[in-house]
């Protein structure tokens, strides 16, 4: 159970570490996003990346987490963890790519995050949903 709960944790922080790389560019296609996110998970993170790559944004900074798992079911041998986060995005900001300068004057801030992280076919596990609530929400 522990060892399903600390793969669960690297997946998450994981994702979000690839999407952040991602980010950087904008690259929607990045084969990396696939690495530790799937179904849901993975089409939000590659139509945030697009959009922003449509719009000339790039994203510069690092946010920071503080996950923790809240429920493992089923609870003896789980195959899905849900976790809850705190992510603080106040140096996690968007940039327009040609000029570099703030993308807007929204403050970053701290998020809610929920996520779904299911153990897959081959043993690895992978965030399946995640929900970013907005600024302010913890």
């Amino acid at each position: 159970m522990d060892r399903a709960k600390q793969d669960a944790l690297a997946a998450y922080r994981g994702m979000w570490q690839d999407f952040v790389a991602a980010g950087t560019t904008s690259d929607w296609q990045s084969p990396k996003l696939g690495q530790y996110a799937t179904g849901i998970a993975l089409t939000n993170m590659s139509r945030s990346l697009y959009a922003d790559h449509y719009n000339g944004l790039v994203t510069k900074g690092e946010p920071t987490f503080q996950p923790t798992v809240t429920s493992a079911d089923p609870p003896d041998n789980p195959n899905k963890i849900v976790i809850t986060d705190c992510s603080d995005g106040s140096h996690w900001l968007k940039y327009k790519a040609d000029t570099g300068q703030l993308a807007n004057d929204t403050p970053g801030g701290r998020h809610l995050v929920n996520a779904i992280v299911q153990k897959q076919s081959d043993g690895s596990w992978k965030v399946s949903e995640y929900g970013v609530h907005e600024a302010g929400t913890c």
